[in-house]
């Protein structure tokens, strides 16, 4: 390959091609040292594209379709991410269209690939010209859902819900927020709405590291859902409280803030280092152990215990539109087997009388609800502990028929929707 420009859309490219022919996530890839060379709005401009044209990925694909003979050959993978990426710009992020164009061809021009250039410049142009009629007459929902997602969505909430879990899902998310204390004077201070949840959400972005009380200590970011079932354990003040599976440690750190007594454990070193940052930016303290959950042992029983598990994470599409592209029900199966581990050791770490929350980011049963039918019926000394709406702001839509939280990304819509949880609150007897 030719040597490409040094420009925000021929980084996108690179790192477009690493998410989807290397399978790498895009969290990963928009950690690229070449990023932190480029100004912050060159920066945002990048993550933006990327996280359009992936939110976008199966509209985009059926357009390209529409507009060539036969499909483009796996070696031509960089002429087929030049038209996502100049496609995304023209349809979905009002670029003006000879620059949402013109930079697309040149990005083929500049690969070995060259010869493309008109091919890419003719899709681009019948698409200034008809694309918009062409999107509005597709089925979004369902071209941007993968279908063994849909299949099993439809199965699990029915369509009419699916739908609206996949308009969510291509909506830009907007900043959550949680605080330390005085949640109201802080929303005046990050200019948030403070939601009946407890949560602040901030309807614009901008650098976080920036911004009013995060180098103090003052706050940490983290999904309004994702806030919900560290509270599900009560008044933890004095108690001990182990996390496990915690980093990056949003939950941890809210039960660090209530007085508990936190241990906080996790299998993955990297991922405790910036936990381990975190608690000291906001000047806390947790005991913190690099372990394996399912065969580590604590020193005694726990008072309550939060495990956040493995899973795989279709409920944060909104933020991470690329998880639907690398999982599948295989692996699904195999999450719920290290969940069904986690947790008969969780059950084994704690005392009696003691409460358990459980939970996934998943929208998947496999991985929720069963998880906690099955070890109940298993004879595991727990009782499942209904949640009450008072405990989530008085939203009752989030509890399900049996007591469990059940967050969509259609919940709160008109505020900009939530990720997808799942917890279920045991006690020990």
């Amino acid at each position: 390959m030719k040597k490409a420009h040094s420009s925000p859309r021929a980084l996108a490219l690179d790192l477009l091609s690493a998410v989807l022919d290397q399978d790498r996530l895009l969290d990963e890839v928009l950690e690229d040292s070449r990023l932190g060379k480029l100004d912050e709005r060159d920066r945002g401009f990048v993550r933006l594209l990327l996280a359009t044209t992936l939110r976008r990925l199966g509209q985009i694909d059926a357009l390209i379709a529409a507009c060539v003979e036969k499909p483009l050959a796996a070696k031509s993978a960089p002429v087929q991410h030049a038209l996502r990426l100049g496609i995304a710009q023209l349809l979905f992020l009002d670029v003006a269209p000879h620059a949402a164009i013109s930079t697309s061809v040149d990005l083929v021009k500049n690969t070995q690939l060259a010869g493309f250039a008109k091919l890419v410049n003719a899709v681009l142009r019948r698409l200034d010209r008809d694309g918009k009629a062409m999107v509005a007459s597709q089925d979004a929902a369902l071209l941007n859902t993968p279908d063994w997602l849909w299949r099993s969505w439809t199965r699990t909430y029915g369509e009419e819900t699916t739908r609206a879990m996949a308009a969510a899902h291509l909506v830009e998310a907007p900043m959550d927020i949680t605080v330390a204390h005085d949640p109201a004077g802080w929303a005046g201070r990050l200019e948030a709405e403070l939601l009946s949840t407890g949560s602040l959400r901030r309807a614009g972005g901008g650098a976080v590291a920036g911004m009013s009380g995060f180098d103090d200590g003052g706050w940490w970011v983290q999904d309004a859902a994702a806030a919900l079932p560290a509270r599900l354990l009560g008044d933890v003040a004095g108690k001990s409280v182990a996390d496990l599976c915690a980093a990056p440690g949003g939950k941890a750190l809210q039960l660090v803030t209530a007085g508990a007594r936190v241990t906080a454990v996790d299998r993955s070193a990297k991922r405790l280092v910036r936990f381990t940052a975190n608690l000291k930016r906001l000047g806390l303290a947790a005991t913190v152990v690099e372990a394996d959950a399912g065969a580590w042992t604590p020193p005694e029983p726990f008072d309550a215990i939060l495990l956040d598990a493995p899973c795989s994470a279709t409920g944060t599409l909104r933020r991470h539109p690329d998880v639907a592209l690398h999982k599948n029900p295989a692996e699904v199966t195999k999450l719920a087997m290290v969940q069904e581990r986690l947790l008969k050791a969780a059950v084994a770490m704690l005392k009696p009388g003691g409460l358990l929350v459980y939970c996934v980011c998943s929208l998947e049963p496999e991985e929720g609800v069963e998880q906690v039918e099955r070890l109940l019926a298993s004879g595991a000394p727990l009782i499942r502990i209904p949640i009450a709406a008072g405990e989530l702001g008085g939203l009752g839509e989030l509890i399900t028929p049996l007591g469990d939280l059940r967050t969509l990304p259609c919940h709160l819509a008109d505020k900009g929707g939530m990720d997808a949880f799942f917890a279920a609150r045991l006690q020990r007897i």
